[in-house]
Parts: C-alpha cells; sequence; structure tokens
C-alpha cells in the first residue's frame, strides 16, 4: 500500500525517509528516525514497535542487515505481509518484503539506503526510485535528494490503488530550529489528490523559514540597499534608528528570523520584504 526509501547523507551527518501511500496520514506510521544512529520505514501491516526496536538495535551497533533480521525474528505475525527498511550510520542499508505483500511487492538496497513498497503500480516503482536516488548529488540536501527519488516512484506510477498521503523526515544532529533539535525536517501531507508535488511545496517553503543563509549570497546594508530596506520596513510600521532591530523585528514577525544576520540581508529575504506589502517610498 506504500513505497518508501530511507536512506542516509554521503557524509553520514543526515539520515531520513521519504513515503508516500494511499493511505491517511503516512507519515504518522511509516517513518522514524535518529541523529547519528539511522532511519527505518514499516509498511504493508506496519509493525510499528519495528522504529523504536530499530533504532535501539543500531545504536548499539547492530548493521542495518542483522537489524531486519532481529525485527522479523522477534515479530509474533504476520510476519509475512510486513514489509521493512533499515539504514543504519555506516554500510549497507536492508530490506524486507513478506512473501504475502500484495502485488507488486518488491525492495532494493545499497550502500547506504533501502527502496521498498507494495501494492504498487510494478517493479519499475522501486527501480525508478534506485536510479533517481543513484543519479543524486552528494552536496544535494537529503531532504531534496529523498523527494526527488519519491517523485521518481510517484511518475513511475506509484501505488496502483491511487494517491493519498506523503511525509519526509530527516534529521541530523544541531540541525532542527534554531540548533535546539536533530529533526531537521519534518513535514506530513495527510490527505491530498497529490500528495508528492504538495510535499514539494512545502519542503521549499520549509527552506525558506527554517534554513539559515548560505553566507557567501548576503547582501551588505550600505548605501542605496539600506536605504530602500529602511523605506519598505517603514510602510510596514518597523521603523527606527536601528535598521538591524527594524529589520530582525519585521522577519520576527513573517517568521524569517533564521535568515537574520547583522549588516546583512539574506536575498530572500529581500524578496519576501519586496513582495510582502513592504512599499519603497
Amino acid at each position: 500500500m506504500t513505497f518508501s526509501i530511507v536512506a542516509r547523507s554521503a557524509d553520514g551527518k543526515a539520515h531520513g525517509v521519504a513515503v508516500a501511500s494511499k493511505f491517511l496520514g503516512v507519515g504518522a506510521a511509516v517513518p522514524a528516525a535518529l541523529a547519528d544512529v539511522g532511519a527505518v520505514a514499516t509498511q504493508s501491516y506496519a509493525n510499528l514497535a519495528y522504529r523504536p526496536q530499530s533504532l535501539a538495535l543500531l545504536g548499539t551497533g547492530v548493521a542495518a542487515t542483522e537489524t531486519v533480521k532481529a525485527l522479523i525474528a522477534g515479530d509474533s505475525g504476520p510476519i509475512e505481509h510486513r514489509q521493512v527498511g533499515v539504514v543504519g550510520p555506516d554500510g549497507l542499508g536492508a530490506t524486507f518484503t513478506g512473501k504475502e505483500c500484495h502485488d507488486w511487492a518488491g525492495g532494493v538496497a545499497g550502500d547506504g539506503y533501502a527502496i521498498q513498497g507494495n501494492m504498487l503500480a510494478g517493479a519499475q516503482v522501486v527501480s525508478d526510485i534506485q536510479a533517481a536516488w543513484l543519479a543524486g548529488r552528494d552536496e544535494t540536501p537529503l531532504g531534496y535528494r529523498l523527494l526527488e527519488a519519491l517523485r521518481a516512484g510517484d511518475l513511475a506510477g506509484g501505488d496502483r490503488r491511487g494517491r493519498q498521503s506523503a511525509a519526509l523526515l530527516v534529521v541530523a544532529k544541531g540541525r532542527g530550529y534554531g540548533g535546539t533539535s536533530d529533526v531537521w525536517v519534518d513535514l506530513r501531507v495527510d490527505d491530498h489528490p497529490d500528495p508528492v508535488a504538495e510535499l514539494g511545496r512545502l519542503l521549499e517553503m520549509h527552506s525558506l523559514y527554517f534554513e539559515v543563509p548560505e553566507p557567501s549570497t548576503l547582501l551588505p546594508l550600505t548605501g542605496e540597499l539600506a536605504d530602500e530596506v529602511a523605506s519598505r520596513l517603514a510602510s510596514t510600521g518597523h521603523v527606527g534608528p536601528d535598521l538591524d532591530e527594524s529589520l530582525a523585528s519585521w522577519a520576527g514577525v513573517e517568521n524569517l528570523e533564521m535568515r537574520i544576520v547583522a549588516g546583512h540581508i539574506d536575498p530572500l529575504v529581500l524578496d519576501h520584504l519586496r513582495s510582502s506589502g513592504g512599499s519603497d517610498l
């Protein structure tokens, strides 16, 4: 009823899961991940206990392949209806598909990834996800690379019953909001006619609101640019003797505080200011 990919970044610092299904709120059931430990997707008559169990095993140094074997060995059933994918901090990913999963069902695994699906349009769904993953660039943020792989499976037919929900979970040490958590991305589309596309839209929004700016792109707040920003901020009611303070105040209202750097402005913040009603006086 579901197709998914679990994977880690090329540098091993991030782990994540991308999943889609003709199932309400798939993100509430399938994915789990723990920074510096690994990620798991449990599906097809999912055993949600696999999530803490697999992460506990990976956390003690058990390889993904052995973790999957342990999950199956400790499950009282219905094992042959289960499907699971696991990836750890290093080495091969691992996947299992029970013999009684609804056709088409199967999976593939390799260094740092595992892909699996059941009740799919065909084997091409899994193979296209794998091809997209392997074609991805190592420097691409893991969330975007996972989404591209998931999109490939969706375009190949995905769940043969149709579309309903999708989710993306990525973890990495200190990459959460304000550096105070390890949850880098946690997005869910619970009920939507085109959930993978909607997930992509949400990921773009997430990048805008929760990512810090690339230092090389920052523009100095001097000269004409400083005058323009001050004028636009004044038209929104954020005016004061200190331009940095006024910009930070406005950015907090707009949920852009993660992109504020003293003495500079992020081009994305500038675009948002120009398009959000801040007129140039």
